[in-house]
């Protein structure tokens, strides 16, 4: 994969100043996004990435932005290849253990394999992948962030997706949990329980029993 670090000359609009959710020592990002400045980033012929850096009030400090004319790729289940220098982790996310069957969809074999393959759709049929971090994680090598997908296919569907969202409510991936049993990713509650009818992993009875 062949990555370009771009310059990011569009301003985020006033819609980008967000709450802050506190997960017990873990600070996040996140809050609602502008779609209209999501889609302001393609650019023709190449998939466009751009990480915001934030402050914990919310403001944005730094930002990034990278380019590929292949796309970008997964690098693990919930990690994300961006250049060289960076790869980003989708924070609180995990495949199930061992192997699943989803005869529907006609998958057999690891668990990670499966949400890896769903990490992939969706970062390669994006025209533009927008994450979120805090300015803590800048210098990081593998940077804990949030990620949306721009998909525009002419017709059909122009949407802004959390990646996050759709590979739980998928069943690609499930909620991680700390050491108290409590998830480290409670914003997406509503998005597992809808997985759990029967979508991805929680197809496999050995799924729903871990």
């Amino acid at each position: 994969m062949i990555t370009q670090r771009v310059t990011i000359f569009s301003e985020p609009r006033s819609a980008l100043a967000l709450p802050v959710i506190l997960f017990a020592a873990h600070a996040w990002a996140g809050g609602a996004i502008d779609p209209a400045y999501v889609k302001s980033l393609a650019a023709p012929g190449k998939a466009v990435l751009v990480i915001e850096y934030y402050n914990p009030d919310g403001k944005v400090i730094d930002r990034k932005g990278f380019a590929s004319p292949t796309g970008f790729r997964a690098k693990s289940p919930v990690d994300i290849v961006v250049d060289a220098e960076v790869d980003l982790h989708l924070y609180g996310l995990e495949p199930c253990l061992g192997e699943m069957v989803n005869r529907k969809e006609g998958f057999a074999g690891r668990c990670g394999d499966y949400a890896r393959d769903q990490l992939d759709i969706l970062l390669t049929s994006a025209k533009v992948i927008f994450c979120r971090a805090f300015l803590t994680e800048g210098n990081a090598r593998l940077q804990d962030a949030t990620c949306f997908g721009y998909y525009n296919f002419p017709g059909s569907l122009d949407a802004v997706d959390n990646l996050e969202e759709q590979l739980v409510s998928l069943g690609a991936l499930r909620l991680s949990k700390k050491r108290d049993g409590t998830l480290m990713r409670p914003d997406l509650a509503d998005a597992e329980r809808a997985g759990r009818r029967g979508f991805g992993m929680w197809a496999d009875p050995r799924v729903q029993a871990q």
